[in-house]
């Protein structure tokens, strides 16, 4: 009993200190657990928010609406794009970031249907966004932009740039794809089957921890379609792809 003697004789006289410390401490937790509930609470009503936005920018365009249909429907591109911005830009006043970030990169993106340059002009500052996957989404959308008007120097460094990123939003297969695509049309047709067979020559080739072959995605497979179609003869020169094992 000498251990707790001698902790009765430590702690003798300090007992509503101890008392104010617990219940600090009780009081504490519990604020921290309304402050995580709140915050949750928050994060999945942005969420709902944002999804319902992206539901009607993804609504099919249609001037026959399906026979009891409570959904939106739009008659034209421009006005599903209109609704949709009004709709993002709820969610980007509403909720903090990523939400924001999120829904500024949407609002851009539909923005080139209705305000082309306006839009071009949003891309442009979200590019440099502290959101990573909005930064990366904005650049690629960006340089499809530039592809569309035909300003293929410009969607090039912004496919490049992309490729080296190699984020998880726009990967590196899928960047120097879209490259592959543009060196196509200013007529650099070496330098295009020259990407594309490197696309398609690295996910034939690799492997998981496992040592297994890793499926190949979408953007090697149409690269493979790509090459086939540009250079049927450097194409002949792939390795032979590997059945993937399905679980």
């Amino acid at each position: 009993m000498s251990f707790f003697d001698r902790l009765g004789d430590l702690l003798e006289g300090r007992g509503r200190t101890i008392l104010y410390g617990l219940i600090g401490l009780i009081v504490a937790g519990l604020v921290i657990i309304q402050i995580v509930r709140w915050t949750n609470k928050k994060s999945d009503e942005a969420r709902q928010a944002l999804g319902r936005a992206i539901t009607i920018s993804r609504t099919q365009v249609t001037t026959t609406p399906p026979p009891g249909s409570t959904d939106p429907t739009f008659a034209t591109d421009k006005e599903r794009a209109q609704r949709a911005i009004e709709e993002f830009e709820k969610v980007a006043a509403k909720y903090g970031d990523p939400y924001r970030s999120e829904s500024r990169y949407f609002i851009a993106s539909n923005r080139l249907v209705v305000d082309r340059q306006k839009g071009i002009s949003e891309l442009t500052e979200l590019q440099n966004s502290n959101v990573g996957e909005v930064a990366a989404l904005s650049k690629f959308a960006l340089a499809q932009a530039y592809e569309s008007d035909g300003k293929f120097d410009d969607a090039a460094r912004l496919y490049t740039e992309l490729a080296k990123l190699n984020s998880t939003a726009v990967t590196a297969e899928t960047a120097n794809l879209r490259l592959a695509k543009v060196y196509e049309k200013q007529g650099k047709k070496k330098e295009a089957a020259d990407l594309l067979f490197n696309i398609v020559d690295a996910s034939r080739k690799a492997k998981g921890t496992d040592n297994q072959p890793l499926p190949q995605s979408s953007a090697a497979r149409e690269a493979a379609d790509a090459l086939q179609k540009l250079d049927p003869d450097r194409y002949a020169q792939l390795p032979p792809e590997t059945p993937t094992l399905t679980g």
